[in-house]
């Protein structure tokens, strides 16, 4: 594997969308958008009325990525991540962000009542920080701030020093 595997995760609303997509044409990655793939090839296994969305079928969505997983070179973005295997990630990165900045966030993607109280409280509790650490090697499991213009290009700084330095130790 010549390129390194990065996982982006963390609360909806924290800015995975926007760090992936830079990250991988400053870097030259394949990113993939979980919540995409998932769309495009219908990996869902039934909808879930209270959150008024699709259920992800999480062994489909293994299954879809296995091949691209192991050439390397990907960036994934996805709000959850103990599904993955272990083996396919070098760095994890969970974004964080303030409370006040989610809940604006949020409420202009349409998000209202239990959903949006239930995000808030997933960030509140560092739930997929939590998650992350339990599924991955803790020493690659890095939490970033993700709040404001300024924290977006320092992670984007942070992470392509580190993806250089990969690339250098490993090739």
């Amino acid at each position: 594997m010549r390129r390194p595997n990065l996982l982006i995760t963390g609360t909806p609303g924290v800015g995975k969308t926007t760090l992936g997509k830079e990250l991988a044409s400053r870097a030259g990655l394949s990113y993939v958008n979980v919540g995409d793939l998932a769309k495009a090839g219908e990996l869902y296994d039934g909808f879930d009325e209270e959150y008024d969305c699709p259920i992800l079928d999480e062994d489909r969505v293994v299954d879809e990525l296995e091949d691209k997983m192991s050439e390397g070179g990907v960036i994934v973005d996805y709000h959850g991540c103990d599904f993955f295997p272990e083996r396919w990630f070098h760095i994890v990165f969970v974004l964080r962000t303030e409370n006040s900045f989610l809940y604006d966030r949020l409420e202009g993607r349409g998000y209202t009542g239990k959903k949006l109280q239930d995000n808030i409280q997933c960030e509140i509790f560092q739930t997929l920080y939590e998650e992350a650490v339990s599924s991955y090697k803790k020493e690659i499991v890095h939490q970033l701030p993700s709040n404001t213009p300024e924290d977006l290009e320092r992670n984007l700084d942070q992470i392509m020093q580190w993806i250089e330095q990969w690339m250098k130790d490993n090739n």
